[in-house]
């Protein structure tokens, strides 16, 4: 075997099961290319690409854990924008309660997209649902895709200027969508045998005051295990305050790019700018607590 005792990992990346530009087996053969010791596949509201790993068995020069990220409403008293973005790592994932949970996601994905493509052509702009659906393409479709499909088309410049002007929350295409309970997300993963992760901290706009340390003391009243300490737009000082955090609260601290591939220019697999670098003791740590 070629595993790799220490070295970076990456605990954090999307591929074409959702909104990634690379196939599971492309990730594993990337990842292996650049010499990191572990990842996980943390696919939006889908196990499909850990599914697409393991049936021919695991890697054999990586570590490879299963993952998932999750879109959840948070708990009524720390309201924000958006999602609470949680992270599952190590669980079973072919638990039939959080199978049936993710189905239910995923059909909100599904159903979501032909309200934004209406919308758009309500703006007058040219597209339809069977554009955005490839042929013969397994994979779960969402706003990312759209996004590209308007930049293909010459709507927008970019992937981020199709957010800007079209898609993001409060803009003219937006459309909300259906969140799973934090508080039942959490409790689906750790059922499930795995560890639940509060992803990007930085990234939760609160809509009132309220304190990350709060938010933390609830969640891990329902079962949060960790903290998604190390993550590229977080600053180093930021970095600092999360990990005090995480350890003031027991929890285990890990990390990882968000990587999509292509969509997310200028963050690669395992070093996001070329600056960044997830510990292998971050990988330890969970396997300790698995």
């Amino acid at each position: 075997m070629g595993y790799k005792p220490h070295g970076s990992i990456d605990l954090h990346i999307h591929s074409t099961a959702s909104d990634g530009t690379l196939t599971p087996a492309e990730i594993v053969a990337h990842a292996c290319s650049l010499g990191l010791a572990a990842i996980a596949i943390t696919d939006h509201d889908t196990v499909d690409g850990v599914h697409q790993i393991l049936k021919n068995g695991s890697p054999q020069d990586i570590h490879f854990l299963s993952g998932v990220e999750l879109s959840t409403a948070p708990p009524p008293e720390f309201p924000c924008q958006g999602s609470l973005h949680l992270l599952g790592y190590g669980f079973r994932y072919d638990d039939s309660d959080l199978a049936g949970q993710l189905h239910t996601l995923q059909d909100a994905r599904r159903n979501r997209n032909p309200k934004i493509i209406a919308k758009l052509q309500a703006l007058g702009i040219d597209i339809t649902v069977e554009e955005l659906e490839a042929p013969g393409a397994k994979r779960q479709t969402g706003r990312p895709h759209i996004a590209k499909l308007l930049v293909e088309k010459g709507v927008a410049a970019s992937f981020d200027e199709a957010f800007d002007r079209f898609l993001g929350n409060g803009k003219p295409a937006y459309v909300d969508k259906y969140r799973v309970e934090c508080h039942h997300a959490i409790r689906l993963i750790r059922q499930a045998g795995g560890i639940a992760v509060l992803a990007h901290p930085a990234l939760i706009h609160p809509t009132r005051p309220w304190a990350l340390e709060d938010l933390l003391s609830v969640l891990q009243t329902a079962g949060l295990q960790g903290l998604e300490v190390y993550y590229p737009e977080h600053s180093e000082a930021q970095t600092r305050h999360f990990l005090a955090l995480a350890r003031r609260h027991g929890m285990i601290a890990t990390g990882g790019t968000d990587f999509h591939g292509a969509i997310k220019p200028g963050i690669e697999m395992g070093c996001a700018d070329g600056t960044f670098m997830v510990p292998f003791n971050v990988y330890e740590a969970l396997l300790r607590q698995l």
